[in-house]
């Protein structure tokens, strides 16, 4: 047992515990940059544009910008941690470097709220958009288990086979956003359509509305719904052990997903309220946005494919994400802060089995609960939006987390091996942790934030029950960590042989 910070041990396990905790480096830049492009794209089939209601067409796009800035210097911080330090764990890893096993502690369980739910909420909207295009007459929660079902069976079979199915169902949907903006670009008008919003949120009929009608209140506003153009590029660190050469390939892969990101962000949300017929006051309210663009382009005659089309946005992320949950308790749990079980990686394929298996179950665990509770199909628009509040608000703190531990890694530690440097050092760090907070501030407005959040704090108050009476005694460094720590600090911090 080698002493840690923050009065927990770091316990070195033998040499067979790691063999059963085991992943396969398959990736390389491209299956880096599937998986962060896969993880956000069903952002940009639906979510962003509830923010057309706050905040108008001009609003929307400045708070797009605003949270394009805040990813960027988001992304430059993981990319630097990331190299430095190319563990599964990610921003665990980086906050127990900074700040001692509890830092880690929090970093992860932010991370783990995250990573159960965010899946939970895509799973819910396909869910829905199954439902209305299919009356089987089937309750909702029939396709949830379905999809978290066909889902598990990919990720659990393998890491080649999972990385081919993201890179495949990604490459779809970028293609179907390209041809609906391609598609839908003749049919713009932005004066009578994009602008029909009045400074008084009314409708208007003749367009020629303000570009900013709510002002800066209403670009501040949006944050919370432009934040889904972007929302889980973060997890692609979550692959560093399954990374050929994550040192080399993780910044590019990245940075790369952001760039392609940032593109189709603004096209879709630039043209799909412009287009003739759709308008950005009825999109504002929109379950399905580019659905209905394509409707407003060729009537409800294929309503069923062009569902099935929109769809494929929505499955992206969620087999996308779905991985970065098993990796994330699979780590938690490979270096003492989850039950060491959940670690366990499947004897033929090395996949967290358990983890994902595990992580799952919570999630449709949490969605059935409130179906129950809140009363079924009835409050749908509920549920989803707890679901939706739950995540971003675990997201939030996560990156204020990510960027804390930037800061103080920087500081700490200016001798650390750095492969990759962000170019915007720690006031990228600063940008992220002011963004972050005023997201949080307007999330506020929400009435069912409360809801979500008191959720979230009975999910804090149970793991910090487990970690301070159980796996704060029982932290294992990860082979990974042994390497870094080593190379940075010295042979003192060598796990001790058993």
């Amino acid at each position: 047992m080698v002493s840690g910070s923050s009065g927990a041990g770091r316990e070195a396990a033998h040499a067979g515990f790691f063999e059963k905790r085991q992943l396969r480096r398959y990736a390389g830049i491209w299956s880096l940059w599937a998986l962060g492009v896969g993880a956000v794209i069903s952002g940009h089939f639906s979510g962003w544009n509830y923010g057309l209601a706050v905040a108008g067409w001009g609003g929307l796009l400045a708070a797009a910008a605003i949270m394009a800035f805040m990813f960027l210097c988001l992304v430059f911080c993981i990319a630097e941690m990331s190299a430095a330090l190319p563990d599964a764990g990610a921003t665990y890893a980086f906050a127990r470097r900074a700040m001692g096993p509890w830092g880690g502690f929090f970093s992860g369980v932010c991370d783990n709220v995250e990573y159960v739910l965010t899946p939970a909420v895509i799973c819910f909207f396909i869910g829905s958009y199954l439902g209305s295009m299919f009356d089987t007459g089937m309750p909702d929660w029939c396709w949830w288990i379905a999809t978290y079902g066909l889902f598990l069976v990919l990720n659990i079979r393998g890491i080649a086979l999972s990385f081919r199915v993201t890179l495949v169902i990604t490459l779809i949907s970028l293609a179907i956003l390209l041809l609906f903006c391609g598609l839908a670009i003749p049919h713009v008008d932005i004066a009578r359509f994009a602008l029909n919003i009045s400074a008084d949120g009314r409708e208007l009929a003749g367009g020629s509305g303000p570009l900013f009608p709510f002002g800066v209140q209403g670009i501040l506003a949006a944050l919370p719904f432009a934040v889904w153009l972007y929302l889980a590029i973060e997890e692609l660190p979550l692959a560093a052990e399954e990374s050929v050469d994550p040192r080399r390939d993780m910044p590019r892969g990245i940075l790369l997903a952001l760039v392609t990101l940032t593109v189709t962000a603004f096209l879709i949300a630039a043209i799909n309220p412009a287009v003739n017929g759709v308008g950005a006051y009825k999109l504002g309210t929109s379950g399905e946005p580019i659905l209905d663009g394509f409707r407003a382009l060729y009537g409800d005659a294929g309503a069923i494919p062009l569902g099935l089309i929109a769809l494929s946005g929505l499955i992206a992320s969620f087999h996308a994400i779905i991985f970065g949950l098993g990796r994330q308790i699979f780590a938690l749990s490979r270096s003492g802060y989850f039950p060491a079980a959940l670690s366990r990686t499947h004897a033929v394929h090395k996949t967290p089995h358990v983890a994902l298996l595990t992580g799952s179950a919570l999630g449709l665990a949490i969605m059935m609960t409130l179906w129950l509770v809140l009363g079924g199909k009835a409050a749908a628009p509920v549920i989803g939006s707890v679901l939706l509040n739950m995540a971003v608000f675990g997201a939030m703190l996560s990156y204020i987390l990510r960027a804390i531990s930037f800061i103080v890694l920087r500081r700490q530690n200016p001798e650390m091996a750095r492969p990759f440097l962000s170019p915007f050092g720690q006031f990228g760090a600063a940008a992220v942790i002011a963004i972050s907070t005023v997201t949080l501030f307007y999330q506020l407005q929400d009435p069912n934030f409360s809801k979500g959040v008191l959720w979230v704090i009975m999910w804090f108050a149970a793991a910090s029950g487990y970690f301070a009476l159980h796996g704060r005694h029982r932290l294992t460094l990860s082979p990974e960590e042994v390497f870094a720590l080593q190379h940075q600090a010295g042979p003192e911090l060598e796990p001790a042989r058993t």
